[in-house]
């Protein structure tokens, strides 16, 4: 396994596969590296002929007050897990590398991004579109893989390369979770013991949610119940918890039989806010 810092390399060791005709897999990760990238990165491996990671922790879709500096790193460790699973190249570039003159050029999607997530952190998606798209003109890859976790950020993605007629096709993998259904996360690990064992809760809420809106209920008076129930647990602040149109991410009152939809939530507990979705 490969592990370049610099572009001009990452460049040459992907031209030369493509010059032998080999297909390319990528997933673009922060590091601190949890089952759900690995089932990703295998996947990858699965359907591509190389398969590239990259560790970045992009400072532009972070706010002043967000938890850029004591986000989790553990380059060794997540290099051993890449490893592992087949990973042919990894990426470690540096901010001089990723923004050598700095970033006067911004990439944002505001139809989808502006919402949900958008409307709490609304720095977010264009620092993720704007990397995302980035990694996507340094790696060049045929196929890259994103976790259904985050479910809004994939389809900014999917837009982002619909519009920009990027010839990278999008692959979406099923959210990994815990044996007790929490979505693995890196921030998971901000969790104290105590908050490890209330946060699952969250997963339950929205499949409790669910099934009451299959079985007639009205979404509002479901979800409703499903933010009560967070609060009652210990979650101190329920930011959104909405059933969605999975296309336009715009929120749905009445279910229109056999139309999927999403239903998402993003909540705190302790200092740690917890995001999930789950399909209706």
């Amino acid at each position: 396994m490969l592990i370049v810092k610099s572009l001009e390399e990452l460049r040459e060791t992907v031209t030369s596969w493509k010059r032998d005709g080999l297909s390319v897999g990528f997933v673009p990760t922060m590091g601190a590296l949890h089952n759900g990238h690995i089932s990703l990165v295998e996947m990858s491996v699965q359907r591509c002929d190389r398969t590239v990671t990259s560790i970045y922790v992009n400072p532009t879709q972070f706010a002043a007050h967000e938890d850029l500096d004591s986000y989790p790193r553990q380059e060794d460790e997540d290099q051993s897990k890449l490893k592992a699973a087949g990973c042919d190249l990894v990426f470690c570039p540096t901010t001089e590398v990723m923004y050598p003159e700095g970033e006067e050029t911004r990439v944002d999607v505001p139809s989808l991004g502006a919402k949900l997530e958008g409307q709490f952190r609304p720095h977010f998606f264009g620092g993720v579109a704007t990397v995302v798209c980035k990694l996507f003109n340094q790696v060049q890859p045929d196929t890259a893989f994103f976790g259904e976790k985050d479910f809004q950020q994939v389809q900014v993605i999917r837009r982002m390369v619909t519009d920009l007629a990027m010839p990278v096709e999008i692959v979406a993998g099923s959210t990994f979770r815990a044996d007790d259904g929490l979505a693995l996360s890196s921030r998971n690990a901000y969790l104290t013991d105590e908050e490890r064992a209330i946060a699952p809760a969250l997963a339950a809420a929205l499949h409790r949610a669910a099934i009451r809106i299959r079985a007639g209920a009205a979404p509002a008076d479901a979800l409703a119940e499903a933010v009560e129930t967070l609060k009652i647990n210990g979650f101190e602040k329920v930011d959104y918890i909405e059933a969605i149109d999975p296309s336009t991410l715009d929120p749905i009152s009445t279910p229109v039989p056999e139309y999927p939809l999403r239903l998402v939530a993003a909540a705190w507990l302790g200092k740690t806010r917890l995001i999930d979705n789950i399909p209706l």
